[in-house]
C-alpha cells in the first residue's frame, strides 16, 4: 500500500507544479501582472491650460494723491512649452507660456464715467524642479514675467480714451503633474505673479500709477515630444 500511495502524492505534486510552469508562476512574474516603470520625463513638451485669476489692482494719481485697491478677477488660458531633464528622482527644467486674459476691475466714478483696467495678456520664463514618484511629480516653479496691460475711460457719452503699458516682474508657484501616457502629461498648478508698477499716461482722468499683482489656479495638458 505504501508505493501506489507515495506514486499519487508525487502525480499529485507534479500536476500542480506542471500547470504553475505554464501559467508562469514558476519565473517569478505572472502573466496576468507584468510591473512596467514610469515613462523617462525627458524631453521638450509643449501643451495648453486654461484657469482662474484673482488677486489685487492698486491706483494712484502719477503726482502723488489718493491710493485706491480693488480686487480684480477673471479667465485666462494660453499654452506652454519646455524641456525637463530628468536625473533619476529629480526633474530640473525649464518653461515658458503665454496667456491671454480677462484678469482686471471694473469701477463707476460718477461724472467722469466707467475706469476699467486690467492684463490683457502677459507670460512668464521659468524654471522647474520636481520629485518623481513613480507617473506622479509635483514641483515648484519660479521666475521672470511681462505683462501687457490697459487702462481705460468710458465718459457719460461713451467716448473711449485707452491707454497701454508694458509690466514687467516675477512669479512663483507649485503643481502636480501625472503621466497619463508615454506622450501625454496633465497637470494641476497655482502661480503668483507679481507685474509690478507702470504709468499709464493721457487718461481723462490725469496718468496713472497702477500695480497688478494676481494669483492663478490652471489646469493643463502637455505632449512629450
Amino acid at each position: 500500500m505504501k508505493r501506489p500511495a507515495l506514486t499519487i502524492a508525487a502525480l499529485m505534486l507534479f500536476v500542480p507544479a506542471a500547470h504553475a510552469a505554464d501559467l508562469g508562476w514558476n519565473s517569478g512574474a505572472s502573466p496576468m501582472y507584468s510591473p512596467t516603470p514610469a515613462s523617462s520625463w525627458e524631453g521638450l513638451y509643449a501643451g495648453v491650460n486654461a484657469g482662474y485669476g484673482w488677486g489685487s489692482l492698486t491706483r494712484q494719481p502719477s503726482g502723488g494723491g489718493i491710493k485706491s485697491e480693488t480686487n480684480s478677477g477673471g479667465w485666462q488660458f494660453g499654452a506652454q512649452a519646455g524641456y525637463n531633464a530628468d536625473m533619476g528622482g529629480i526633474v530640473l527644467g525649464a518653461e515658458g507660456d503665454i496667456q491671454f486674459s480677462s484678469i482686471g476691475y471694473e469701477r463707476d466714478m460718477g461724472a467722469a464715467g466707467k475706469f476699467k483696467s486690467g492684463m490683457d495678456v502677459y507670460g512668464s520664463f521659468r524654471g522647474r524642479a520636481g520629485l518623481t514618484f513613480g507617473a506622479v511629480m509635483p514641483y515648484v516653479t519660479g521666475g521672470f514675467a511681462i505683462g501687457h496691460g490697459s487702462a481705460s475711460l468710458t465718459d457719460p457719452a461713451n467716448v473711449v480714451t485707452s491707454q497701454s503699458a508694458t509690466h514687467v516682474g516675477w512669479t512663483l508657484g507649485a503643481g502636480l503633474e501625472a503621466q497619463a501616457t508615454d506622450k501625454i502629461t496633465l497637470k494641476a498648478e497655482y502661480l503668483y505673479t507679481d507685474l509690478g508698477t507702470q504709468t499709464y499716461n493721457g487718461l481723462p482722468i490725469g496718468n496713472q500709477d497702477i500695480t497688478q499683482r494676481f494669483g492663478v489656479v490652471r489646469a493643463g495638458i502637455n505632449y512629450k515630444f
